[in-house]
């Protein structure tokens, strides 16, 4: 997913505010799971939640006003009711890496209880994985 820094995105030196890079992270994750057919509203209205439950962030370089910059998501980890994604930012003028997250999701119903990562989206996850490697 492409992201432009925009003035409102940076801080008063002038470079991206840190918290924003997580909601770019935020958003590549639910422009990710789309790309593959699954709606984050839809699942949640088929009592399937996805929340964050742990995330780290190593920040190796800034981001400035009007940098055009790519979010990739990838899963490195696959539990039974959980999903670890590795998210990577970089500017995209000269692929200099900025930021790395590590995401894990827990799958939960609307009780917001542990339940298995629905097969299709489990399926679709173990194929990226292998892709990768």
């Amino acid at each position: 997913m492409d992201v432009r820094i925009y003035y409102e995105d940076t801080d008063a030196g002038g470079v991206v505010y840190h918290a924003n890079y997580i909601k770019y992270m935020e958003r590549a994750r639910t422009e990710y799971f789309r790309s593959h057919g699954f709606f984050v509203a839809e699942l949640a209205v088929n009592g399937f939640l996805f929340p964050v439950v742990r995330l780290e962030v190593d920040f190796k370089a800034p981001a400035f006003h009007d940098d055009l910059l790519s979010v990739t998501t990838c899963p490195i980890r696959i539990g039974g009711s959980s999903v670890t994604l590795c998210q990577k930012i970089a500017r995209q003028e000269d692929a200099k890496l900025l930021v790395v997250g590590l995401v894990t999701l827990a799958c939960m119903g609307t009780a917001l209880k542990a339940r298995r990562i629905p097969l299709d989206i489990r399926r679709m996850l173990e194929t990226e994985m292998e892709n990768v490697l």
